[in-house]
């Protein structure tokens, strides 16, 4: 069933709600490419198991409150497909065969599975289901045969694995010479294309606090979509720059200045303000932060009335008609990837139905 638009996949892991950070590296671009893009949006509620097997009522919770957070943001599901993981069967194959093309240092010397390891301080007792994960991403963007996956910066070297196995298998099973340029591997006769990475406007907004480290839901320093005003004022009140007073210089490359330039959209405002705090011209941290906070809330305002449709008594039950009317339609199409990548390795002993 060939696209009639570029098909672009990503998605989210269900750890708890979406804040500023991925707003900025990845949801915005979401949600502006849903009308020239046929999207299709993954709940990896799967890849939740790695570190929390063991919460598996959190982690059903948790993927709701995501696809709430994508719908207040403007997911549309009659525009794009909203997709789960562990109701696409194909997704779960794919990744046995593709965890055959890659290499134990390909996966294991993955920069970003490397980094979770040790920030998660597993690195001496992480699972042995924990690394496939990695091949698990492989599959779940090769079965829609994107050709584009808007990512935030930390999930470069998944996209580059995944690149990896689409062009191995091309190679190995659709007789695609390795000296095609990725752009022509579909023309050559490969099944997948090779899928390209776009990176948010914004590749690593810091938390509140100093900025020493990203924002993040398990470092406790993260803004997120939902909150309210009043939360937004308070967390940002925490950013630390070291300044005392309204009339010091300062440094507009520091933490509160990544805020400026994520959220106030008048460019020549954020000049004005970064020429007056270099200066010291009576331009405080706490005035900034006062800007900021009505910025961010006029852009979460509007998240917040969408979500409020579907806090109530019968919020989680629409949400949950709208993953499975999503994850139909996508299991046709991750279907077809399953049976015509069985068919290239010859293992196409009978057709599939799916019910």
């Amino acid at each position: 069933m060939p696209a009639e638009k570029p098909r672009v996949l990503t998605g989210d892991t269900p750890t708890g709600r979406l804040h500023l950070g991925h707003w900025v590296g990845s949801v915005e671009r979401r949600v502006s490419m849903q009308a020239d893009y046929d999207c299709y949006f993954l709940l990896a509620n799967m890849h939740a198991y790695t570190t929390r097997y063991d919460k598996t009522a959190d982690i059903r919770q948790d993927t709701i409150e995501i696809v709430k957070d994508w719908l207040a943001a403007g997911i549309d599901p009659e525009q794009s497909t909203i997709v789960l993981q562990t109701e696409v069967p194909a997704i779960a194959e794919l990744t046995w065969y593709f965890a055959m093309l890659l290499s134990f240092r390909d996966v294991m010397g993955n920069p970003t599975l490397v980094h979770e390891l040790r920030t998660k301080g597993l690195e001496d007792k992480y699972s042995f289901g924990f690394p496939m994960y990695t091949v698990g991403q492989c599959a779940d963007i090769l079965a829609f045969r994107p050709v584009y996956i808007p990512v935030g910066e930390d999930q470069e070297p998944h996209i580059e694995m995944c690149r990896k196995v689409a062009r191995k298998f091309n190679q190995l099973y659709c007789n695609v010479s390795d000296r095609t340029p990725d752009q022509e591997y579909e023309k050559a006769g490969g099944l997948f294309p090779i899928p390209k990475a776009l990176l948010g406007r914004i590749a690593r907004l810091p938390g509140v606090g100093d900025g020493t480290q990203k924002m993040s839901k398990s470092l406790n320093n993260a803004i997120y979509l939902s909150d309210t005003s009043k939360d937004v004022q308070k967390k940002l009140n925490k950013i630390t720059t070291g300044r005392q007073s309204a009339t010091e210089p300062g440094d507009a490359t520091n933490v509160l200045f990544k805020f400026v330039e994520a959220f106030i959209p008048d460019l020549a405002r954020v000049a004005e303000l970064k020429d007056r705090y270099t200066r010291g011209d009576n331009m405080g941290d706490g005035h900034i932060k006062q800007e900021l906070a009505e910025q961010i809330n006029m852009l979460l305002e509007p998240m917040r009335q969408r979500r409020a449709e579907f806090e109530t008594p019968s919020g989680d039950e629409a949400i949950i008609a709208i993953i499975r009317a999503g994850t139909k339609r996508a299991n046709l199409i991750a279907e077809e990837t399953l049976y015509l990548a069985k068919r290239a390795m010859h293992m196409d002993f009978g057709p599939r139905t799916l019910r």
